[in-house]
């Protein structure tokens, strides 16, 4: 497919990637730990996708035979309660915190709060908006808060925030080869987790935007905006949501077509780029705008960029 770039605004706030001293120098005490992940075994299995869902743009393709050693990974994003931990032990201040402000989709922002809110649209994009105090602990700006959301996924995280959370729990992000070989369960050019039908008899199996976008998320799919990491079925590798529901930041560097000629055996995308890629698209997918809710789907937005509908899961070498 050829259109639309994926709507994951970019802050270009030029932080980098340094981690903080505060970070650098602390362990979770558990460090380590394996506790919710699933270990996989890795060896071959067909990358990326070339069917008629595919966006050219964005380097899917072609299908490659990829080749990864035994890895352990995070059954689910990191929620906002394990993230709370993080920042409780650490003193760890995300990326939005220091700068004052994240993205937030226009429909999260509760109605009672949108007049008084300072609004800055994003050009293209007027669905998306830079609020003031955005944050982790405030996804739709102020006037909101983690209530009833510890189980869901921590958002408002950028690259280098999501980096310094895997470091602190002595692990790391994966890279997409891993991503995608943990999301696809076992099943080999399947589209989704569970298959090539997204509602199999019917039922929803993700969390995305049903109704006219960008206008009413319906919620048909019992969600319109996250929903708990656990929600829905897990694959058949114990993952749970690895489509919809956020963004999933990885290791790799973003470029459409450097895997063409890039070593095949545990790659690791290239040296440099100006993005990080991003997997599994989110509660904002939808089919008119951003299929991206897909196995082989990839995006990318700055490692200093925080949404309301991007998070991470980790990984471990075995």
């Amino acid at each position: 497919m050829e259109g639309d770039r994926c709507c994951a605004p970019q802050a270009d706030r030029e932080s980098g990637d340094a981690l903080p001293d505060s970070v650098l120098s602390k362990r979770s005490p558990n460090a380590g730990a394996k506790d919710g992940m699933v270990r996989l075994d890795g060896g071959h299995f067909p990358m990326g996708a070339e069917d008629a869902e595919v966006w050219v743009a964005d380097g899917e393709g072609p299908v490659r035979d990829v080749s990864l050693d035994p890895f352990w990974i995070d059954q689910t994003c990191v929620t906002n309660e394990a993230f709370a931990e993080f920042v409780d032990h650490s003193g760890y201040e995300t990326e939005a915190e220091r700068f004052g402000w994240s993205f937030v989709f226009l429909n999260q922002i509760p109605k009672a709060h949108r007049k008084k809110a300072q609004v800055i649209t994003v050009q293209g994009t007027p669905w998306w908006a830079r609020i003031d105090k955005a944050d982790w602990r405030k996804p739709g700006g102020p006037g909101t808060n983690l209530k009833k959301l510890g189980a869901h996924p921590v958002v408002h995280v950028s690259w280098s925030d999501a980096a310094a959370f895997a470091q602190w729990v002595g692990k790391r992000l994966p890279t997409e080869a891993e991503w995608e070989y943990a999301a696809r369960g076992g099943l080999e050019q399947e589209i989704y987790p569970w298959g090539s039908e997204l509602t199999p008899k019917g039922k929803h199996r993700c969390n995305i935007w049903q109704g006219n976008f960008p206008h009413e998320d319906t919620g048909e799919d019992g969600y319109a905006g996250t929903a708990p990491a656990k929600a829905f079925r897990a694959n058949g590798y114990g993952l749970y949501q690895s489509v919809g529901n956020v963004w999933e930041w990885t290791a790799d560097w973003f470029s459409p077509s450097s895997h063409k000629t890039a070593d095949m055996k545990n790659p690791i995308g290239p040296e440099s780029g100006t993005g990080r890629v991003i997997k599994g698209g989110s509660f904002l997918c939808h089919h008119s705008y951003c299929n991206r809710y897909r196995n082989s789907a990839r995006s990318q937005n700055t490692p200093d960029s925080s949404t309301c509908h991007t998070g991470f899961r980790c990984a471990m070498g075995v």
